[in-house]
């Protein structure tokens, strides 16, 4: 059986990832979305590790909301970045400047 700890380890290496990527790209605006989705699932994954070492089905319960969320926040971020590439024809963060106040 695998402990608990090795499933909490991947998380944390996953959720790390998605900051680190965040951080250091801060270019493209889909990856800045697959990073945003990454940490989503680092958090479901210890969302369903607690869950299973618990033996109580409300972690998972919780992972179907944040996943319904992901999926929405998901396409209407692609919709976005279809929308700025059809007006400014690129999907460079630091070109689209227009969206400041």
């Amino acid at each position: 059986m695998i402990a608990l700890s090795n499933y909490l380890i991947l998380g944390a290496i996953l959720f790390s990832l998605s900051i680190a990527g965040f951080v250091l790209n801060r270019r493209n605006v889909i990856t800045l979305l697959m990073c945003v989705e990454l940490m989503l699932l680092a958090v479901n994954m210890n969302f369903i590790a607690f869950s299973h070492y618990l033996n109580d089905i409300k972690g998972q319960v919780f992972v179907f909301f944040i996943l319904t969320v992901a999926a929405a926040e998901t396409a209407i971020g692609l919709a976005i970045v279809v929308l700025l590439y059809r007006n400014k024809k690129t999907i460079d963060v630091q070109e689209l400047d227009s969206l400041k106040g």
